[in-house]
């Protein structure tokens, strides 16, 4: 299964096309831009709690048959956060300074 590659980020709704290099996902997908990430969440996802990774770019170039964004599109999805502005930063602050790998 690919991944979504989802449209935006969850908390600014900045537009992230499918190369951009300032997406980032926790393990369970849900998208950031790079400035959230690291100024409002501090790798902190406010859904699961885990840490972010760069999205990676899916080809545009169909190298492979049917292994494309051509091929297999991004998601056209928007995503919104399902929690508060309040909620999130109390979530963030108890949690930010435990590694990602040990949460």
């Amino acid at each position: 299964m690919a991944l979504e590659l989802r449209p935006n980020c969850e908390w600014c709704d900045r537009d992230l096309p499918p190369a951009s290099t300032l997406a980032r996902i926790c393990t369970f997908e849900c998208t950031f831009c790079a400035d959230c990430v690291d100024n409002n969440l501090h790798n902190v996802c406010p859904n699961c709690g885990g840490g972010f990774a760069p999205r990676r770019i899916r080809p545009s170039t169909e190298w492979r048959p049917g292994l494309s964004v051509a091929k297999r599109p991004p998601s056209s999805k928007r995503v919104h956060l399902s929690y508060s502005p309040g909620d999130i930063a109390a979530h963030t602050s108890r949690i930010k300074d435990i590694a990602p790998d040990k949460r």
